[in-house]
C-alpha cells in the first residue's frame, strides 16, 4: 500500500508545484535562500498544510524549510535523530527531500530548542545567506533564538510573510473546488442538525452530532460554536466546555460550524434555530445583519483596500444605532480558519479576484444575539454567488 493512499483527499501534485514556483519567483525577486516556517495545528497552521499538503495537528510542531533551489526540509515529531533522505521522489512528501526527528513538546521547556537546533544544522549545511520567516511573531521562541544564535552576522534574516500571503490568498481552480465542496458539507450538516435538535439535548450533544455528521461527509478538523438561552436573552457563541445548558421548548440556539471540508479548507457558516417562535426581536436583529452583510458585499470589488471596506461597515452600523465592529467581521479563509486580508482598519492588502471571504456582521444585546455567516468567492466585478446554500433566516423548529 502506498502512503499516499491513505490521504483522505489529496492536493494534485500540479497544484503543489504552482504553489511552489509561485513562491520561488517572489523569493528570487526578494533574493530570499530559504523559507522557515513551523505550524502545530490545522486549525490557524495554514502555511505548512499549503507548501506539503500535510498538516500540522494536535499541538506538535511540524517545521518546513522552503529552499529556493531545491527540495523541502522537514522537522516534526519522532526519534532523536531520526533522518529519512527522500530526494524529492516521496509519494506522501511530495517535494521533500529530507526528514528530520526530534521528540520534542511544548509542554516541556527544555525541548523547545530541539526542532531549531535541526532547522539550523540544515540551513547551514545548505549555505544560505538569506532566510525568510513567516509569521515570526508567532513562531516559538525556541525556534527563533536558535536561528539568530546561528546566523546573526552570517546570514540576514527578514519576515517574509506578506510574500507568500500575496500568494496564499488568491485561490486556484482545484482550490476553488474543494472550497465549494466545503460549503455543500456544511450545508448539509447544517441541515441535518434542524432535523436533530430537539429539546432534552444538551448544547454539547447537538454541537457533537453535527462534528460526526461532518466526519462523514468528509471533514477532518474543524469548531463547532453554539449556546442556547430562552427566547429573550442571548444566545452567544461558546465552545464545547460551555456547552452543557439543556435545551428546553421555546429556546433558541445559535451555531457556528466552522470545518474544513475535502482537502482541509476551512469556511464557516452560522444560523440561529428557534425550537418554537422567535421573538419580533430576534427576527429584526437577524434582517439587520442579513443587510450588513448585503452592504459588506457590495462594496468587495477587486481593487478595494480591506480597511475602506471596513471603515464602510462601521458607518453603516453606527448610522443604525449599532455598534462600530471592534474584532473582526470579515476576513480571508483556506487553509486557516482566520487568514489575510482582513476586513479591518489594520489590513494593508486589498481585494483581489480568487479570495475566499467569510463575512458574518453581528452584534448583541441582553436580549439578542444577532448573527449571520456565509462565505462568497471574489470574482471580477465583485463577490459571486452565496457558497452556502443555506437559507438567510431564522429556523423555527
Amino acid at each position: 500500500m502506498s502512503p499516499a493512499d491513505r490521504i483522505a483527499t489529496r492536493i494534485s501534485t500540479a497544484e503543489l508545484e504552482r504553489r511552489w514556483s509561485a513562491v520561488r519567483a517572489a523569493m528570487a525577486e526578494h533574493g530570499i535562500d530559504a523559507l522557515v516556517m513551523q505550524n502545530a495545528s490545522d486549525w490557524l497552521g495554514g502555511y505548512v498544510k499549503w507548501f506539503t499538503d500535510l498538516p500540522a495537528t494536535n499541538g506538535y510542531p511540524r517545521t518546513v524549510i522552503f529552499y529556493a533551489d531545491g527540495p523541502m526540509t522537514v522537522v516534526e515529531m519522532g526519534v532523536f535523530d531520526g533522518r529519512r533522505d527522500l530526494g524529492g521522489r516521496d509519494e506522501l512528501h511530495r517535494g521533500v527531500g529530507t526528514v528530520l526527528t526530534t521528540p520534542s513538546f511544548f509542554s516541556v521547556d527544555y525541548t523547545h530548542r530541539y526542532d531549531g537546533d535541526l532547522a539550523v544544522s540544515d540551513l547551514q549545511r545548505r549555505g544560505v545567506r538569506t532566510i525568510g520567516l513567516l509569521g515570526p511573531g508567532a513562531l516559538p521562541t525556541g525556534l527563533v533564538t536558535a536561528l539568530y544564535d546561528a546566523f546573526t552576522g552570517t546570514a540576514e534574516i527578514v519576515d517574509a510573510t506578506g510574500l507568500v500571503d500575496a500568494i496564499k490568498a488568491i485561490k486556484s481552480a482545484e482550490e476553488i473546488a474543494l472550497i465549494r465542496k466545503a460549503a455543500a458539507l456544511q450545508d448539509t450538516v447544517f441541515a441535518r442538525v434542524l432535523e436533530h435538535i430537539r429539546p432534552g439535548l444538551r448544547d454539547i450533544d447537538v454541537t457533537s452530532f453535527a462534528q460526526a455528521e461532518g466526519l462523514r461527509l468528509g471533514s477532518e478538523q474543524g469548531i463547532h460554536l453554539g449556546a442556547s438561552a430562552p427566547v429573550g436573552t442571548r444566545s452567544p457563541f461558546m465552545p464545547r466546555y460551555l456547552q452543557g445548558r439543556t435545551l428546553q421548548a421555546g429556546d433558541h440556539l445559535s451555531l457556528l460550524i466552522e470545518v474544513n471540508g475535502p482537502g482541509g479548507f476551512y469556511i464557516e457558516i452560522a444560523r440561529t434555530m428557534v425550537l418554537g417562535k422567535a421573538s419580533a426581536e430576534l427576527l429584526e436583529g437577524f434582517e439587520t445583519v442579513r443587510e450588513a452583510q448585503q452592504h459588506t458585499l457590495s462594496l468587495l470589488k477587486p481593487g478595494i483596500p480591506a480597511r475602506d471596506v471596513a471603515a464602510a461597515h462601521d458607518r453603516y452600523m453606527t448610522a443604525r444605532g449599532l455598534p462600530p465592529e471592534t474584532r473582526l467581521y470579515a476576513h480571508g479563509q483556506g487553509y486557516d480558519m482566520v487568514e489575510r486580508p482582513l476586513i479591518r482598519a489594520d489590513e494593508t492588502m486589498t481585494v483581489e479576484e480568487g479570495m475566499c471571504l467569510a463575512v458574518h456582521p453581528g452584534f448583541e444585546t441582553d436580549a439578542i444575539f444577532a448573527v449571520i455567516c456565509d462565505n462568497y468567492l471574489i470574482e471580477a466585478d465583485g463577490p459571486g454567488a452565496c457558497l452556502h446554500a443555506t437559507e438567510k433566516r431564522i429556523f423555527e423548529v
